[in-house]
């Protein structure tokens, strides 16, 4: 029987009523060894409804399905009386269980009768008092479970737009229950069948939604609270569909209930989802209210009713918020409910339970229809608040301090810097008066390197000519060695340490022998000093022990940082152009500032390299980050375009590779470039960008503009491929190349940093570019402005060939292709006055003809340039590129590309939007470059700039 009882007690808060009495009576029928067994409900008047059975098929249980209150039975009597009643078996009875006795115990609640537990025995026998016992016990259990399941929570709206609704009205005294038409059609009920009564709502009930039913009735009848709850109604046709019911209590004169009215509909929710949402919020850590717009609780779980104080004869739902008994304790409540919830947002307040002392963060937050409330134990973390808030007030002093000098020992960049530093930071404090710092030199001895508060003449004594030797003999040599700080507190400490050394010559009477240490390496020694004895406490000393750690690395970073610096600026010089090339097609200068006084190589850079037939590429690009790996970033990138721009490939394809050598250095590495290829015969120049800022442009008549150029990612996470932008320019125009460090800073956007560079140009004289780049330099970054960025600037003016310095001839496709370009040859070097170079000319220009005619189809076009060299081009169909090889003795071929190789100066080959072109180079008589270049059209050759980095 215990062990029953037990297994009762073991079920978790989660089951619902059906399933209190359908345990109970299976645990009953079990422990009484029954063949069968049901349980009834009383309903709101007089009728008993089946709500479950067990052991006995439908056909039997089915003339059980409704009872009148008066019926005679013993279910009926135990309701009736509200004691346990006995039928004996019937032997008159004909029925399918005339030899079964009867036990039907009442379930009692607080008022009335609430339903019975009735069992089916073989037995004829009355049941033991110990069986009557049990059953008395497994109702009480019944009843105490079902105290103990909460009020509903609200149900979610319903998801139709429309739902057919119908309206009820229960009259109380008179038990008359009114459908409308609606009504009829939500519980599928033929008008005729309906018996305005209770009992005809009852009988289209589910069984196992019915205690729920009942319980949400009889919370509305005693507690006024609204009506509402969700259950199955049996169609005529045969199955079961959901429904909801919701409405109101109507109160006489006197407060009571007289009658209760509202709506109906067919439910779209689904009613396993609801029971999960109520168990969840039922057994939720934390209390958990909800509350209508008139601040009475509708809904409470099982931590709300244990810390608020519900009871039986007062639960939580129906009563006010702050009248619930733990919370009317807390003074001002209402107003600050009140205060608090005059907006649709969520608020929260920590309030503290009388009751308890414990502090709670009460949150309330607004939903349709009313408000939920949440409370939070946060008594523990309050405390740990608190106690933490003590901590770091009683160690406010000694953070502020130690941050003060953490600042000033990080900006220090000298030795004296950090001797002042630590001066300011360290002596008022402790109320020293002297501070002495020593480090070993490379010859292993010391020497003091600053100090504050000792004479010069004890200075000198102590260290001598060469500084002191490292000996253990002394507590400066001492603390090298060991690594270990010493304390003296008084003269006489001291003396009975190093008795043989003198202190004469200085005040000093109590001191701190702090080691300077850096990674694992003990260099020196500070020394903090007092004018009178001085007994440091433990916390005093840990504080000097970690200071004398930040000293070491001040004075670390101090005495490399001159030696870096002068490393960074030679790295940096040489990873640069020392001066841009002469070229005719550009005169160029350049800048180059550091960021700032760091130390740290930057990643900008800027370049000019000459190319074929007149075009020159102008390129700026901006390593992400400062230091060696960056530069060493900038200098493959530089490397690399050299490459890829002497074989001649159009700028996308160069910035594809370089995108793939960027990438290749892990996923951190970025870049951004501008690469700008010049064509001097045609005035055009190609564009391409990756992440980096636009080219200014200025006309020759001081109208500025940034074009419009495409902009790709940077390199490195940028993918291929590349737009590029073609620009015609007019002769003698500036391209002015920049990186972001020139024109954004902290206090000013990189647009306005752009505007303002837009106007500075043309407003300085362009005659000299030298002085046109200071003057951008000092108007951008005046003196006195420290960048955090490293800055780059390059400034060209881009020239343009003549018309009379470029001749161009279509030849045929065929082997007369090779004289023709001969004739053009001869004809045009005697134009140019070179007939001394026609014959070495004509022979470059027929080997090329004729490479042309032997590997390509279709016409050719033949290209002559006059700049400060000749130049020879041809251009075919074909995308095979030449090769020189050498030739064997038996091969009729393979010759060519070497004698052209040993004619001209240097020669090459590109490919074109049609095909490919091939060149070759002369250098012009000793005269011809400087007297010829440019006569009239622009500066020679002899007057091309170049700038070196600033």
């Amino acid at each position: 029987m215990i062990r029953r009882l037990d297994i009762l007690d073991s079920a978790d808060d989660s089951i619902t009523e059906s399933e209190v009495f359908r345990l109970a009576l299976q645990q009953s029928m079990a422990e009484l060894d029954c063949i069968g067994g049901y349980v009834h409900l009383r309903g709101p008047m007089s009728a008993l409804r089946l709500v479950t059975s067990a052991g006995l098929p439908s056909s039997a249980v089915q003339a059980w399905d409704m009872l009148a209150q008066d019926a005679g039975t013993a279910t009926s009597r135990a309701v009736d009386s509200g004691e346990p009643q006995w039928d004996a078996p019937d032997p008159a009875d004909g029925s399918l269980l005339s030899g079964t006795g009867r036990i039907a115990v009442p379930v009692l609640g607080r008022r009335r009768t609430i339903g019975v537990l009735t069992l089916l025995t073989g037995s004829p026998e009355r049941p033991p008092p110990e069986q009557w016992d049990f059953l008395r016990r497994v109702t009480e259990w019944i009843i105490e479970r079902l105290r103990r399941i909460p009020t509903p929570a609200p149900l979610p709206a319903s998801g139709q737009e429309t739902p057919m609704v119908g309206s009820w009205d229960w009259n109380i005294d008179t038990a008359e229950l009114v459908w409308d038409d609606a009504a009829m059609l939500v519980y599928d009920t033929d008008p005729a069948d309906f018996g305005h009564s209770v009992e005809s709502w009852m009988r289209i009930v589910h069984p196992e939604d019915m205690p729920g039913a009942l319980a949400a009735a009889e919370r509305t009848i005693r507690t006024h609270v609204p009506f509402e709850v969700e259950y199955r109604v049996r169609r005529r046709l045969g199955g079961w569909v959901w429904t909801r019911a919701a409405g109101h209590a109507v109160l006489d004169g006197e407060g009571n209930t007289v009658r209760v009215a509202g709506e109906c509909w067919v439910s779209d929710v689904s009613p396993t989802a609801r029971d999960a949402l109520n168990r969840a919020l039922r057994h939720m850590s934390d209390a958990f209210l909800a509350v209508d717009d008139h601040w009475d609780v509708t809904f409470a779980n099982l931590k709300a009713e244990q810390l608020l104080g519900s009871d039986e004869d007062a639960p939580l739902p129906g009563r006010r918020l702050w009248d619930l008994p733990a919370l009317r304790q807390v003074p001002d409540l209402e107003e600050r409910f009140r205060g608090h919830v005059t907006t649709d947002r969520a608020v929260g307040f920590d309030i503290t339970l009388a009751d308890t002392g414990r502090v709670h963060h009460l949150r309330v937050v607004p939903v349709p229809g009313g408000l939920t409330v949440y409370l939070t134990d946060v008594t523990d973390e309050r405390r740990r608040e608190t106690e933490k808030v003590e901590t770091i007030r009683a160690g406010a002093e000694r953070a502020t301090r130690t941050a003060e000098l953490t600042s000033a020992l990080a900006a220090a960049t000298t030795t004296q810097d950090v001797i002042d530093a630590v001066a300011r930071g360290v002596l008022p404090p402790f109320d020293a008066q002297g501070l002495l710092v020593l480090v070993t030199e490379a010859d292993d001895r010391i020497v003091h390197i600053g100090s504050v508060g000792y004479p010069q003449d004890f200075l000198d004594r102590m260290s001598g000519s060469g500084g002191m030797e490292v000996s253990d003999d002394n507590p400066v040599g001492r603390a090298v060695l060991t690594g270990e700080p010493a304390f003296f507190r008084d003269r006489a400490q001291w003396l009975s340490a190093y008795p043989d050394i003198d202190r004469t010559g200085t005040e000093k009477h109590a001191w701190a022998f702090l080691p300077l240490t850096t990674s694992g390496r003990t260099f020196g020694v500070c020394v903090v000093a007092f004018d009178s004895a001085r007994s440091l406490g433990a916390e005093e000393r840990t504080l000097l022990i970690t200071i004398s750690a930040l000293v070491a690395q001040a004075l670390e970073r101090a005495r490399l940082y001159d030696a870096e610096l002068n490393r960074s600026r030679e790295l940096q010089r040489e990873l640069l152009p020392r001066r841009l090339p002469d070229l005719v097609e550009t005169t160029a200068t350049a800048r180059y500032l550091p960021a700032g006084q760091s130390a740290d190589v930057g990643g900008d850079w800027y370049d000019i390299i000459p190319l074929s037939a007149g075009q020159v590429a102008l390129v700026i690009g901006d390593v992400m980050g400062h230091g060696l790996p960056e530069a060493a970033t900038m200098g493959r990138l530089r490397t690399a375009l050299h490459t890829l721009a002497a074989l001649e490939l159009p700028p996308d394809e160069i910035m594809g590779h370089l995108n793939e050598i960027v990438a290749g250095l892990g996923p951190h590495a970025y870049a951004t470039c501008l690469y700008a290829l010049y064509d001097s015969p045609t005035g055009t120049c190609t564009v391409v960008r990756a992440g980096h800022p636009p080219p200014l442009i200025v006309h020759p008549d001081g109208a500025a503009h940034y074009p419009h150029v495409t902009s790709n990612p940077p390199l490195g996470c940028a993918e291929p491929p590349f737009e590029t932008t073609e620009l015609t320019l007019p002769p003698e125009s500036l391209l002015v190349l920049y990186t972001d460090g020139l024109v954004e800073s902290r206090h000013r956007e990189i647009d306005e940093g752009m505007a303002q560079l837009a106007a500075l140009v043309p407003e300085v004289d362009g005659e000299s570019l030298e002085k046109l780049s200071d003057a951008v330099i000092d108007g951008l970054l005046p003196d006195g402005t420290t960048t955090s960025d490293d800055a780059a600037l390059l400034v060209a003016r881009l020239h343009a060939l003549s018309d009379r310095q470029v001749a161009s001839w279509q030849l045929p496709d065929g082997p007369e292709a090779a004289g023709e370009a001969r004739r053009h040859v001869r004809e045009q070097l005697a134009a140019w006055d070179l007939e001394d170079m026609a014959m070495t000319t004509e022979l470059l220009a027929s080997e090329l003809v004729g490479n042309g005619v032997r590997h390509a189809k279709g016409p050719m076009l033949l290209r002559l340039l006059r700049t400060n060299a000749l130049i020879c081009e041809v251009s075919d169909t074909s995308l095979t590129m030449p090769r020189i090889r050498r030739a064997s003795e038996t091969d009729e071929g393979g010759r060519g590309l070497q004698l052209i190789g040993a004619l001209a100066s240097r020669w090459g080959s590109r490919f074109n939007h049609a095909g490919k072109t091939i060149w070759t180079e002369q250098a012009l008589p000793s005269c011809e470059g400087r007297e010829n270049g440019f006569t009239g059209e622009g500066p020679a050759a002899g007057t091309a700039g170049g700038g070196a980095p600033a």
